[in-house]
């Protein structure tokens, strides 16, 4: 079976976008099998896998309501995994799911069919705690938080974790924090360096390693419609995807 991991963090900004799309296609270098799910309505994830978002017939929208198999919105991109597609109608899903029975758990039963199909699938959540972010939550084993190393970042933090807890006492007790990514790293700030005290000291072993530096080209990539590794694999930031993707595999591959 799969792991499936929710790439989240209620606060925008921390490159939580730009880590789905490049984990991803770093697990792809690997000649990983790989599921990536845009399951925000700004549909970023989408244009950044080289899918336009505006020509879609059908999104994960269609899916989640129940008007297509996810089969029938699957993508297979030109970068080695495959895509569940969103674009601005998913945010009216946000509406309409209220209505419906099993809310919570649409997207963890749609997934039931193809689990065994890949090794990792990977969603990007909205940067907000909504019902499409709970869907998120309630499908996957574990949680992947990119953050950056400043003082609100652990205000938001210590809220994630208090959610995560409430997640997994009501919908889903599987439910773990797999990892904190340092994103947007700055060595020279001493400011980052005593987050990131202060997070091993808290967190331990569940700080990955690998650190996703600033790095003008992975800021680049995405108006390109391409992961780091198809616009410039030498760069730095291809680099520590690549690093992070290793580490992932390491900890959970098969």
């Amino acid at each position: 079976m799969s792991r499936v991991l929710a790439i989240t963090n209620q606060k925008g900004g921390v490159g939580k976008t730009t880590s789905a799309v490049n984990l991803a296609a770093g697990l792809a270098q690997l000649e990983k099998k790989v599921l990536l799910i845009d399951l925000d309505p700004q549909g970023n994830a989408t244009m950044g896998c080289g899918v336009d978002k505006h020509s879609l017939g059908r999104s994960i929208y269609h899916m989640l309501l129940g008007h297509a198999e996810l089969t029938d919105v699957r993508v297979s991109t030109e970068f080695g995994f495959d895509l569940l597609p969103a674009n601005r109608e998913l945010g009216g899903a946000e509406v309409e799911l209220i209505e419906m029975e099993h809310r919570e758990v649409r997207l963890r039963v749609a997934l039931e069919d193809v689990r065994r199909e890949y090794d990792f699938i990977l969603i990007d959540c909205p940067p907000a705690l909504n019902m499409l972010t709970l869907n998120g939550l309630v499908a996957a084993d574990g949680v992947i938080i990119p953050m950056q190393c400043e003082y609100y970042a652990l205000e938001g933090l210590t809220d994630l974790v208090n959610t995560l807890r409430k997640v997994r006492l009501a919908l889903n007790p599987r439910i773990e924090i797999d990892g904190l990514l340092r994103t947007l790293y700055d060595p020279r700030s001493t400011l980052a360096q005593n987050v990131v005290a202060q997070l091993a000291q808290h967190f331990g072993d569940k700080v990955f390693k690998t650190v996703i530096p600033r790095n003008i080209r992975l800021a680049e990539a995405p108006s390109y419609g391409r992961p780091i590794f198809a616009y410039d694999k030498s760069s730095r930031g291809a680099l520590a995807y690549l690093e992070l993707a290793t580490e992932l595999n390491q900890r959970f591959g098969k």
